[in-house]
C-alpha cells in the first residue's frame, strides 16, 4: 500500500512539473516535448486522454502535405462536364422526366422495383445490404452509391458501362432486378409520361400494333420475349431501342444532379491551405489530424483514393475473401468485353458523341493478368454512411476493411495491388476517425432527394 501510495505521489508531481514545463513554454518541439503535449492536447475519447480539445502540434503540416490536404477537398472539384453520349443530360426537362422515372415502380412487371428500391436517398443512394435484394433474391454484387458517379468514366464494379445511362437500362431487364422488357418498357413511359417524353425527345412512336411490338419483347433471356424480339422486324426493335435508350438517358440527367455535399474535412482542407492551425484545431481532434496524416502518407491511401472525389477511377485486385458458397468474380476482365460489345455504348448507334469523343472506350485496356479479379476504386465521401463494403459487401463496418489492409492476404487468382500496413491499433482507430469526417448530405435541390409530388 505505501509504495502505491508513493508511486502516485510521484505520478502527481510529475504531471505539476509538466504542466508547469507547458506553461512557461520551456517545452520545446522534440520527440519528449511532443509527448508530454500529447498528454495534455489530444481529444478525450479520440486521441488518448487529453485535457484540451485542440492539438495545435496535430496541425503542423509541410507546404507539399497542405497542398496533397488541398488536392482532396471538394473546391477543386471542376463543373461537371458535359457527357458527350447523352446531349439531353443537361436539360431541365430531362432531369424531371428522369426524377419521375427513378421513383416510379412501374418500371417492373409486378409494379414493386424501382431504381430507388436500392439507391435510396435516406441511405446515401445505397440498400444498406450486402447484396442487391429485389423480390428476396441477391443479386451478385452490392449496391454501389450514384453520388457523384457522374464524374465517373465507367460504371458497375467492373466497369461493364461506360455512361450513366447505359448503367441505368441494364437492371430494367435484369431478371433479379427490375425484371422487365424492352416494349413494355418504352409502352410504359410513353402511354404515362408522353408530354415530359416529347418535350424532351420530341415527337414519340406509336407503338400501340402489338402485331409488331409484342407486349413482352427484349434480348434477354426468357425464351417467349427474346423469340418474340427476334421476330420483330430490324426498323421496329430500332425503334424501341431508341425509346429505351432516352429512358435511360433521362435517368441519367437526374442522377447527374446528385453530387457529394461538403463535409467537415472539406473545411479543414480550407484552413490547412492557409496554414490556419487555430481553425484547424477547431475542426478536427488530434486523432483525426493524425488519421488524415497517415491517409496521406505512410498509409499510401493516396495511391487509390486521391482527388476531390476520393477514387482514381480504376481497377484493382485487393485480394478479398470470397463469401462463402460463391464462386470467383473475374471484376474488370470480363467488364471490359462486355462494354465493347454492348449496344448502347459511347460509339454505339445510339449514343449522341461523336466517335473522337469516346477516348476510354477506343483506347481501353482489354487483357491482362492485372484486370483479373480487379474491381473499381469506390470514392469515400460518406464512407461511414454506405456500410457493407467492397463488390461483395464482405466486411460489415470500416474496421474490417481496415483489418483486411492491415494484412493484405494475397489474391487468387489474380495478383493484389495491397502492401500490408501494419498499423497499430491507435492508428487504425486514427484512420477510421478520418474517415468519419467525410460524411455530408448530398448536395442537390432537396425536391430532387425524394420522390416527386403525385400531381393527381
Amino acid at each position: 500500500m505505501r509504495s502505491l501510495l508513493v508511486a502516485g505521489a510521484s505520478l502527481a508531481l510529475l504531471l505539476l512539473v509538466a504542466v508547469v514545463l507547458m506553461a512557461t513554454g520551456l517545452v520545446g518541439g522534440g520527440s519528449i516535448g511532443v509527448g508530454i503535449r500529447g498528454v495534455f492536447d489530444s481529444s478525450p475519447g479520440k486521441g488518448g486522454p487529453g485535457l484540451r480539445s485542440g492539438n495545435p502540434a496535430a496541425h503542423r503540416w509541410s507546404e507539399a502535405e497542405r497542398g496533397l490536404i488541398a488536392s482532396l477537398s471538394i473546391d477543386r472539384l471542376p463543373s461537371l462536364p458535359p457527357d458527350p453520349s447523352n446531349a439531353v443530360g443537361d436539360n431541365p426537362d430531362a432531369v424531371a422526366l428522369g426524377h419521375a422515372l427513378f421513383f416510379d415502380s412501374g418500371l417492373s412487371p409486378d409494379r414493386t422495383v424501382s431504381c430507388s428500391t436500392c439507391h435510396q436517398p435516406e441511405r446515401y443512394y445505397t440498400d444498406g445490404k450486402v447484396f442487391a435484394n429485389v423480390r428476396n433474391v441477391d443479386t451478385p454484387r452490392h449496391t454501389p452509391t450514384i453520388v457523384g458517379i457522374a464524374y465517373s468514366d465507367w460504371y458497375y464494379w467492373d466497369g461493364r458501362k461506360d455512361s450513366q445511362w447505359a448503367q441505368a437500362l441494364a437492371p430494367q431487364e435484369a431478371s433479379i432486378e427490375h425484371g422487365g422488357t424492352r416494349t413494355a418498357h418504352a409502352r410504359y413511359v410513353l402511354s404515362n409520361y408522353l408530354s415530359q417524353y416529347e418535350s424532351v425527345f420530341g415527337p414519340a412512336p406509336d407503338l400501340s400494333d402489338t402485331s409488331r411490338f409484342p407486349e413482352e419483347a427484349a434480348p434477354v433471356e426468357g425464351v417467349a420475349a427474346s423469340v418474340a424480339w427476334e421476330e420483330m422486324a430490324e426498323e421496329d426493335r430500332k425503334t424501341v431501342n431508341r425509346v429505351f435508350a432516352n429512358i435511360g438517358k433521362s435517368i441519367a440527367a437526374y442522377s447527374r444532379r446528385i453530387l457529394p455535399g461538403r463535409s467537415r474535412f472539406d473545411d479543414y482542407a480550407e484552413a490547412a491551405l492557409v496554414n490556419d492551425r487555430t481553425r484547424m484545431s477547431e475542426l478536427f481532434s488530434a486523432e483525426e489530424a493524425e488519421g488524415l496524416r497517415l491517409f496521406i502518407g505512410e498509409g499510401q491511401c493516396t495511391d487509390c483514393h486521391n482527388g476531390p472525389l476520393f477514387t482514381n477511377g480504376t481497377f484493382h485486385n485487393i485480394g478479398l475473401p470470397l463469401p462463402e458458397g460463391s464462386k470467383f468474380d473475374q471484376g474488370r476482365s470480363l467488364g471490359t468485353l462486355q462494354v465493347v460489345d454492348d449496344m448502347f455504348n459511347c460509339l454505339g448507334e445510339y449514343s449522341d458523341a461523336k466517335e473522337e469523343a469516346c477516348v476510354e472506350l477506343r483506347f481501353i485496356k482489354i487483357e491482362g493478368e492485372e484486370l483479373v479479379g480487379a474491381f473499381k476504386v469506390p470514392g469515400l465521401r460518406n464512407v461511414a454512411e454506405t456500410a457493407p463494403y467492397m463488390h461483395n459487401g464482405i466486411f460489415p463496418d470500416l474496421e474490417a476493411v481496415i483489418r483486411h489492409y492491415n494484412h493484405a492476404p494475397p489474391a487468387f487468382p489474380g495478383h493484389s495491388d495491397l502492401v500490408p500496413l501494419a498499423f497499430t491499433e491507435a492508428q487504425s482507430e486514427a484512420l477510421k476517425a478520418f474517415m468519419l469526417t467525410l460524411s455530408a448530405p448530398p448536395d442537390a435541390p432537396p425536391e430532387l432527394l425524394r420522390q416527386p409530388e403525385s400531381e393527381d
